[in-house]
């Protein structure tokens, strides 16, 4: 039997927590996910993952002593940390795509329902982000493209052979692997192939970050 992936729940409302734990532990007959632990404030993160070792940690944004930002960030430059999947209430959190930029690998609704939250969950924990194109969108319109970025993600994606700023185009575009090799008439394995080698020529972490940056060159 596969093992459950292990969720770590951090979020500074008591009632946020146990919710998500009710939803998240043991989720279908067979048990596919476990949440392995669940702390208040982003101070407690490395300890807890340092103790329970998750795959995926959801994350709040908004928290009294280390905000879900910076919580991330420093989350992400472990050797090999959790997936991280941020949850904000949307129409108040402008601070998601900073999340997204420091490695998370995307982002929940705090009232996206039990069976979707289970399928991110699970998604997130087997390599595949969470972009949902049209949320994604709005929410990067809401932040202004900081200066320089326009020029340094240019130089950065002319870096890339055509077929690679295809993968990077499709990714931002918020397609699958399947409906990539599908639309390329490739496999999924050199979708995933030229992925790879996108994230090591770009010095990036995960796809979300891919599709950021081709939105600050205009690519989305």
């Amino acid at each position: 039997m596969t093992p459950p992936v292990r969720v770590l729940i951090v979020d500074d409302d008591a009632m946020v927590r146990a919710g998500l734990t009710m939803m998240l532990d043991g989720a279908g007959r067979e048990p596919t996910i476990a949440v392995v632990g669940a702390v208040a404030d982003g101070v407690d993160v490395p300890q807890a993952v340092s103790a329970h070792a998750p795959d995926v940690v959801l994350m709040d944004i908004r928290m009294p002593k280390l905000d879900g930002v910076t919580a991330t960030r420093r989350l992400r430059r472990r050797p090999e940390p959790p997936e991280v999947i941020v949850l904000t209430t949307f129409d108040t959190d402008e601070h998601v795509l900073q999340a997204l930029r420091a490695g998370a690998s995307g982002f929940l609704l705090k009232d996206t329902p039990p069976d979707q939250l289970v399928d991110a969950v699970l998604r997130v924990a087997s390599g595949d982000p969470i972009l949902s194109p049209q949320v994604t969108r709005r929410l990067i319109d809401r932040v202004a493209v900081e200066a320089g970025a326009f020029e340094r993600a240019r130089a950065a994606l002319d870096a890339l052979s055509p077929r690679e700023r295809d993968i990077v185009q499709a990714v931002a575009s918020g397609r699958t692997n399947a409906q990539i090799a599908a639309e390329l008439f490739v496999s999924v394995a050199t979708v995933k192939s030229h992925l790879t080698r996108v994230l090591v020529k770009l010095e990036l972490d995960n796809r979300t970050q891919v599709a950021l940056l081709a939105h600050d060159a205009g690519w989305a």
